[in-house]
């Protein structure tokens, strides 16, 4: 099988977008395959043909989930291969709604939008306690005071199982006072488990609970992550949250073209 595809850094995130059709039931198996070719790849997302007549693309992930950071990659990809689009609509799995990203070419960064939390509630995992957000397909423990280890996301495991449909999932050890994050994040299908350089539906989490006890208004934070930096918004009316955003950088490397 020839694969071409192209490795992309949204703020250390690293992905890989494979551009080549990959049928649904082999792209676990490609995915696997690119991973071990390369260790600094983090996830691979597939390209398809949309089944929205408005969105450039569909970005299916490797195990059906969504993720904010490979949405932000294929819309520089789609905005530099397009003359220099401002704007990108695309579906992207794990998320039932046209997405919508800005793409800021003469600085390299992209801005996506990012699903709104289905449930948010406290948890409590080994006496220490935490935030479970609950973004559709994908959920995280945002945790506090603690080292990071998969040791403790082990048993943090079980909190996932009560929720219904995740494509993922993860753990966001979190240091409020510097804003520093580490993301283990979970891929179900693939049954991967990756320390994260960066995670953008995690630093939306975190966001989500930081923001607890704004009733309206804008939360804006930059989250120091260990390969880069992303940028969260949420806006909150009533205290609920109706809009949430993550940016930050992105860099291309040229296409690649191999034989699996």
């Amino acid at each position: 099988m020839n694969i071409s595809y192209t490795k992309i850094d949204p703020a250390g995130n690293i992905t890989v977008i494979v551009d080549s059709f990959v049928p649904r039931e082999q792209q676990s198996r490609v995915a696997s395959e690119l991973m071990k070719r390369d260790v600094t790849v983090e996830q691979v997302g597939f390209l398809e043909k949309p089944d929205d007549p408005c969105c450039a693309v569909r970005l299916q992930m490797m195990g059906g989930e969504f993720c904010g950071n490979a949405t932000r990659a294929y819309a520089m990809y789609v905005a530099r291969q397009r003359g220099g689009l401002s704007e990108v609509r695309l579906r992207v799995s794990g998320c039932d709604h046209v997405v919508t990203a800005a793409v800021d070419l003469a600085r390299g960064a992209a801005r996506a939008e990012m699903p709104l939390p289905r449930a948010v509630r406290a948890a409590e995992v080994e006496g220490h306690a935490g935030t479970l957000v609950d973004l559709a397909g994908i959920a995280h423990l945002v945790i506090e005071g603690i080292a990071p280890s998969e040791d403790f996301f082990r048993a943090a495991e079980p909190l996932f199982s009560a929720i219904e449909g995740l494509d993922a999932y993860g753990v966001i050890f979190l240091d409020r006072t510097s804003h520093r994050m580490t993301p283990l994040v979970k891929v179900v299908d693939t049954g991967t488990l990756i320390w994260e350089g960066s995670c953008g539906s995690g630093t939306i989490a975190c966001a989500v609970a930081e923001s607890a006890g704004l009733a309206d208004g804008l939360f804006e934070q930059d989250y120091f992550q260990p390969a880069g930096v992303v940028r969260a918004s949420i806006e909150r009316r009533g205290g609920a949250v109706v809009s949430a955003a993550i940016g930050g950088p992105v860099t291309l490397d040229e296409p690649v073209c191999i034989t699996l």
